[in-house]
């Protein structure tokens, strides 16, 4: 009898192996969690209308929702409004990408150049794992379609290991270059609208005729392009549009006014080799204002007011230039010439 038990008892110690083995080789082979696409996951935005000539990048408009991480995405069926392809959005182009980071404190043109190189892309492209869609500089009105334009349609692929899923008829309306901001063009038509633009702040400038203070009104700041090199020159000119010695702005921080190099001082201009765009990325430095996606210049200088004060004006201006050139930024006193003498 004693011996049965054994036996039964030994049955089932064999069997409890078994079955644990089995059940170890079981969970071996189990697969793992599967990576989810959830229905929450939305783009934001779906009309995109960047200005061509410049780098646009356009971020936060995409919710993760409960989908797994990381996402893949891609751009498919660019194509016109009409459903005909689209090859100068979907070739490949060569465009200027940054290798290194660019800080603001570099010594020389060589140095930022040094931190760039030239890749083939297409030209409006979406961020592998971000979502984010990117138009580069390359791309200009003379061969992408522009407003008035009803422009182009595309679609996107998101995907991960768990599955994929699209989203349909994204609208991509891109507006003409403006080489230069604050503008004087029109977003539609391209054409200028005016002359020139107010400076971004004018503080305790006096007039020298009237010794009024003088305003945004009084001062217009005009843009020229003059040639095709990398160079940045600041002029003031009276009403008569004779020259205003730079020095009489005589606390202006001339070395540190942008990031250019090679600074050349006349009594009619103040010039500088400049990499372009102007500012080099949207990045806060001490040339920018404080988004970092302008640069911020003031010229300033003091005089001797009544009662023997101490007056310091300002003149600010925050600008961005996106065209490579030789550019004139010229300060039009057009009413009447500022107040350098003492009282």
């Amino acid at each position: 009898m004693k011996q049965k038990y054994k036996i039964q008892a030994f049955s089932i110690l064999f069997m409890a192996l078994v079955l644990a083995i089995g059940t170890t080789g079981c969970l071996k082979n189990l697969p793992s969690d599967r990576e989810s696409i959830a229905t929450n996951t939305q783009f934001t935005q779906t009309v995109y209308t960047p200005v061509l000539g410049r780098n646009t990048l356009f971020s936060n408009n995409f919710s993760v929702g409960n989908s797994s991480q990381p996402l893949t995405f891609k751009i498919i069926n660019m194509r016109n409004r009409d459903g005909s392809a689209a090859p100068e959005l979907t070739e490949n182009f060569p465009v200027q990408v940054w290798t290194q980071a660019y800080l603001g404190d570099e010594k020389s043109i060589a140095e930022i150049e040094a931190k760039r190189t030239i890749e083939n892309h297409p030209l409006f492209e979406i961020r592998e794992h971000s979502g984010q869609f990117l138009m580069w500089s390359a791309a200009l009105s003379t061969f992408v379609k522009t407003q008035p334009d009803s422009g182009y349609v595309f679609d996107v692929e998101m995907s991960n290991s768990g599955g994929r899923r699209y989203f349909r008829d994204f609208k991509l309306m891109p507006l003409k270059e403006r080489s230069f901001e604050p503008s004087t063009f029109n977003a539609i038509t391209g054409l200028s609208q005016h002359t020139g633009l107010s400076p971004s702040d004018v503080q305790n400038i006096i007039g020298a005729k009237t010794n009024r203070g003088l305003g945004g009104d009084d001062i217009e700041v005009q843009f020229h392009k003059v040639g095709e090199g990398n160079s940045l020159k600041f002029k003031f000119v009276d009403s008569l549009y004779n020259p205003i010695d730079p020095a009489l702005f005589n606390l202006t921080k001339w070395d540190k006014l942008v990031h250019g190099f090679d600074m050349e001082k006349t009594n009619a201009y103040v010039k500088y080799t400049v990499a372009y765009p102007v500012p080099l990325i949207a990045y806060k430095t001490q040339y920018t204002n404080a988004a970092g996606d302008n640069a911020h210049v003031t010229f300033s200088y003091d005089r001797q007011a009544y009662g023997n004060i101490r007056s310091v004006s300002n003149l600010n201006l925050d600008f961005a230039i996106y065209e490579k050139g030789d550019w004139e930024i010229t300060f039009w006193f057009k009413t009447e010439s500022p107040k350098f003498i003492n009282d």
